[in-house]
């Protein structure tokens, strides 16, 4: 005998508490986790699919004539009213319906979709079901006669019709308290395992089902990461004076009111600024708009901050972030986490540009001795002293991974230690710049998940650091930043003539820092195997995978943050 739930009316909504739209008990139907993701945690992503679906809505988006009030509404009266928009806070519902038709004094919501009528015994599957009841409960909420509802599937140009039965009704009720449940609770439901839903689904590369589960429960490898392709990539200006405006879908970059180049706005990633660079009003709310982030650069390189929206509605995550950051037991394990990928890729790196006849042995065994006491340290502090150690060894044969050539002002590639503020050499020179650039890369990437990156866990909050950027660039300076410079130097991308030696310190000159900026870019979009998960991915997409997977680690789903060690 089926034992039925308990019917429990939903208290009316009062104060500024959010009317939930039903989309989202649509998608709590399809997956509780997706859901979640949207409505909780904010996250949002457009796909082929998303797209294909607005543009089956553009027309029923438009409105049309105005609903008749119930009493107003005869038995004989027949009309079509599109986009009706319906609350209510008893139900704590709120829906945009697509199209209401009436006859015979009965009104009929159809609700459009995109694809081909699936072929079930109930003619269709349950998340559209239960949205279609949804509007057929408003529209009783305000006092019409709603029996059935229909559904019609643009691809195949049919229309099903759906009986508002008990069994449906008790469905969407059940579907609406289970997401109002979830969202109140605070913690995220579990992944889907295996299923057919998630390659196709939009946030699939915010949710990371099969990374999640992998790292849980270690069940099978994950399949690969079903991101769209990066057509998009930042754009660097840094001539002096130089003016951005928007014209049409360009990005327009003129310099003494010059037009010299532009970009397509649906290319950008993200517009970074060295400099004295004027940026136009409609150029920067277009970008926000568009959620593209501005980051700002001194002339020299050095990073500013960065310009974006509204930000991330995450509150949820950056609110784990803070309560972890003040957790001193937690800060050192993360911190030993990072430094200890940190070294390890450094190892990695002597290994694979060894370019000296003396053999690296003797300082890869050290570095491996340094991991061992990355293990052994109680405090931050002791850990800053092995760091700063295995820095020192690490910096002190970094020259043997280079080609010296030098020019006659006694610039050369010749590197003895590291030094900055201001760098007293050219190989200097060039780390300061790729660690800036990176440092900017992670504080975009950390802001676009919903982290604070000013908030961090090894490196101290203090007033203008990106502390929470720098926490996890440690384990990708060698393998995105120091591995720039190797290349750009060995492959003789940048020579000692693209340097300026001024006041103590050493730059790079205009052209020298395009053609560096050139290598850096290239580097970040170069696949790698991910060595957990087996996919290949860009060093650009894995700054993003990695940001979330800390997010999963503070929000508690994940024991431990999985660094990135390739082997």
């Amino acid at each position: 005998m089926e034992q039925r739930e308990l019917p429990l009316d939903f208290p009316e909504l009062t104060q500024d508490l959010p009317l939930l739209p039903a989309r989202m008990v649509n998608e709590y139907s399809y997956c509780p986790r997706l859901a979640y993701l949207e409505w909780v945690q904010g996250e949002w992503a457009a796909s082929a699919d998303t797209v294909e679906g607005s543009h089956v809505h553009r027309r029923v988006d438009r409105p049309g004539p105005n609903l008749p009030d119930s009493e107003e509404l005869g038995d004989q009266e027949k009309f079509h009213s599109r986009s009706i928009e319906l609350s209510s806070n008893r139900l704590g519902l709120i829906a945009r319906l697509d199209l209401v038709e009436a006859e015979d004094g009965r009104v009929i919501p159809v609700d459009y979709k995109r694809g081909k009528r699936p072929h079930v015994a109930k003619g269709a599957y349950d998340p559209e079901r239960v949205q279609l009841c949804l509007q057929g409960l408003l529209l009783r909420e305000h006092g019409y006669r709603c029996d059935e509802g229909v559904l019609y599937f643009a691809a195949s140009r049919e229309r099903v019709n759906i009986a508002f039965d008990d069994d449906l009704i008790s469905l969407t009720e059940s579907a609406i308290n289970g997401i109002r449940l979830i969202a109140a609770g605070g913690r995220i439901p579990a992944p889907l395992e295996d299923s057919p839903k998630c390659p196709r689904c939009s946030l699939v590369s915010i949710c990371l089902p099969d990374e999640v589960n992998f790292l849980q429960r270690g069940t099978a490898s994950p399949r690969p990461l079903a991101a769209r392709r990066e057509e998009s990539v930042p754009v660097y200006v840094q001539a002096h004076q130089a003016k951005v405006a928007k014209k049409g879908e360009l990005l327009e970059i003129s310099v003494e009111d010059k037009a010299v180049t532009h970009a397509r706005l649906n290319e950008v990633s993200q517009l970074v600024l060295m400099g004295n660079v004027y940026v136009t009003t409609p150029c920067l709310m277009e970008l926000m708009k568009r959620e593209i982030p501005i980051t700002w650069h001194s002339y020299g390189g050095w990073f500013i901050g960065h310009t974006m929206g509204v930000g991330h509605k995450n509150v949820e995550l950056r609110t784990a972030q803070y309560r972890a950051s003040f957790d001193s037991a937690f800060c050192l394990r993360l911190a030993k986490t990072l430094i200890r990928a940190k070294i390890t890729n450094a190892r990695t790196l002597l290994r694979r540009n060894w370019r000296s006849k003396e053999s690296p042995e003797a300082l890869l065994l050290s570095l491996k001795g340094d991991l061992r006491r990355v293990s052994e340290v109680h405090s931050l502090d002791e850990l800053l002293g092995v760091e700063g150690a295995a820095a020192a060894r690490y910096f002190s044969s970094f020259g043997a991974l280079l080609k010296t050539e030098g020019d006659e002002r006694n610039l050369s590639f010749d590197f003895t230690h590291r030094n900055r503020r201001p760098p007293s050499d050219p190989v200097n020179a060039m780390l300061s710049f790729a660690y800036t650039l990176l440092v900017r890369s992670w504080s975009v990437a950390l802001s676009a998940v919903g982290l604070d990156p000013y908030r961090g866990f090894y490196h101290q909050p203090r007033y203008g650091r990106p502390a929470l950027a720098l926490d996890l660039m440690e384990s990708f300076r060698p393998l995105v930043a120091d591995s720039t410079v190797i290349k750009a130097v060995n492959n003789g991308e940048v020579r000692p003539s693209d340097f300026l030696q001024a006041g103590g310190g050493v730059s790079l000159t205009p052209d020298g820092r395009k053609r560096f900026i050139a290598a850096f870019e290239r580097r970040m979009a170069q696949e790698v195997t991910h060595p957990l998960f087996g996919y290949r991915i860009s060093y650009r997409r894995m700054l993003e995978v990695q940001a979330r997977l800390l997010g999963r680690f503070l929000l508690g789903e994940l024991d431990a943050y999985p660094e990135m060690m390739p082997r």
